[in-house]
Formats: C-alpha cells, structure tokens, sequence
C-alpha cells in the first residue's frame, strides 16, 4: 500500500508540474500574440495619422486648385465661349471657339 500511494504522489507530481508547464506555455503564448497585436494596433494607427495627414494636404490642395479654376474661368475666352453653345458637348463647343 505504501508503494501504491508513493506511486500516485509521484503520478500527482508529474501530473501537476505537466499541467504547470503547460500554462507557463499557455501564458508565453497568450503574451506572445497580445504583443503582436499590440504592435500591429501601433502600426494601424501610424499609418492612419499618415493617412489622415495625406488627405489634409490633398484637401487643402484641393481647395487651391478649385479657387484657381474659379479665378481662371472668370477671365478665359474659351469658357465664355462654351457658356454660349449650352447645347454643344463640351469639346465640341471648345473646338468651335478654338483659332483654325
């Protein structure tokens, strides 16, 4: 009897350091992938700042580009050309105001 309950104490041993290490690999893994995570969610947010940069400067640059087309359109003979021939298309129109 006293060999059989050594037996089961050694068993419960093994058993509880198997079961140990396999929650400290369990727990690496765990830290393991939230790092991953961790470090893509910076690298999302990097890229988004950038982006979010990008677009202020194409829309200031499309604030830019669109008060010159108005300023432009107010003195080009071309476009008050066109203004006259509504029901032309358009290239059509400009091609009609162009010099032969």
């Amino acid at each position: 009897d006293i060999f059989q309950s050594h037996e089961e104490d050694d068993r419960k041993v093994r058993r509880r350091e198997k079961n140990r290490v396999a929650a400290q690999r369990s727990r690496k893994k765990q830290t393991q992938k939230a790092d991953k995570l961790h470090e893509e969610y910076e690298s999302l947010e990097q890229e988004n700042t950038s982006l979010k940069r990008e677009i202020g400067k194409l829309t200031d640059e499309m604030k830019h580009l669109s008060e010159v087309l108005k300023d432009h359109e107010k003195i080009c003979p071309l476009l008050h050309c066109t203004m006259n021939f509504v029901t032309i298309p358009r290239p059509d129109a400009l091609a009609s105001c162009l010099p032969r």
